[in-house]
């Protein structure tokens, strides 16, 4: 099978079965287009690739300027396709099975820490808008959910009498998340105003937990641009998104003690090495903790 074909079923695996948002599969797509290119510029065999093929696909990502995590992120797309050929016979071998990443460290999450997200969820107003917003933040750090995840959720998702939400996360999945008091509260107090907004002949607007003014969905665009508003308010200078709420659920509970198996079925992850990175963000807190209280820790 030629190269073009191979990648027209591979995306559709990816799409179909692995469930990949289409944010991820434009990554996907960018990489692969790399690959194929270097392909058929060199005249090669994708199937049929030599060490030597392998060292002058690596040279022309680098003489095309990627960094280090341009160039493991598109080895990662490649090494992906080889293994689904492999996987379903269409191709004995990985040319890329040993080659290594550069081991470049992922860069710790920005957290923000509680006095901060306290300073942030008091801001809105009590304004239907700003009770909208104030469900939101106080869900997104409630919950640690994604914000696809928000922007998705419908409001019979929202399981009351359980005090939990049931969350359709990456690949189909779903599971329940749970709501502290205030995000509770929050919610309640939203929902009770939501149905007066709602964009009449909207079956989707009518299904829909969050809606932004026009009475729609509301968008993670949406979502994104609400969390900015509040931000500028805020003062805080850290470069934060609405997935830094995300980040700041999991490393708070972690250095709360909540178990960290326990953080990786909240959040969602399949695997618990995706998890572990906020193991290392409460490490540096401590490090930084030591470095100002003991006598030695700036020498």
């Amino acid at each position: 099978m030629n190269l073009r074909g191979i990648l027209k079923q591979y995306f559709s695996y990816l799409e179909s079965v692995r469930g990949l948002s289409e944010q991820t599969l434009r990554a996907y797509r960018t990489d692969m287009e790399r690959f194929r290119n270097f392909i058929e510029e060199g005249n090669l065999e994708w199937s049929e690739l030599k060490p030597k093929d392998v060292r002058g696909f690596l040279g022309a990502l680098s003489r095309e300027g990627l960094g280090a995590s341009g160039i493991d992120r598109t080895l990662s797309a490649v090494k992906g396709l080889y293994r689904y050929g492999q996987r379903f016979e269409v191709i004995g071998h990985n040319p890329f099975e040993n080659v290594k990443s550069s081991g470049r460290s992922r860069p710790l999450p920005e957290v923000l820490s509680e006095p901060e997200i306290l300073s942030l969820l008091s801001l809105p107003d009590e304004s239907y808008p700003g009770m909208r917003d104030r469900a939101i933040l106080e869900l997104l750090y409630s919950t640690g959910c994604r914000v696809a995840e928000v922007a998705s959720m419908d409001l019979k998702d929202v399981v009351r009498g359980k005090r939990a939400v049931r969350v359709r996360g990456k690949g189909g999945k779903e599971r329940y998340v749970f709501l502290g008091t205030p995000a509770r509260e929050a919610l309640a107090l939203y929902i009770g105003q939501r149905n007066g907004h709602v964009k009449p002949g909207s079956v989707d607007a009518g299904r829909a937990l969050f809606l932004n003014l026009r009475g729609t969905r509301l968008t993670q665009r949406g979502i994104a641009l609400i969390v900015a508003k509040y931000l500028r308010q805020s003062g805080i200078s850290k470069k934060i998104s609405p997935h830094t709420f995300r980040h700041s659920f999991a490393t708070h509970l972690l250095d709360h003690g909540a178990d960290i198996r326990i953080v990786q079925e909240m959040l969602g992850h399949s695997s618990i090495s995706t998890t572990q990175i906020y193991t290392h963000v409460g490490l540096e807190k401590l490090k930084k903790i030591y470095r100002e209280a003991h006598p030695h820790g700036k020498r």
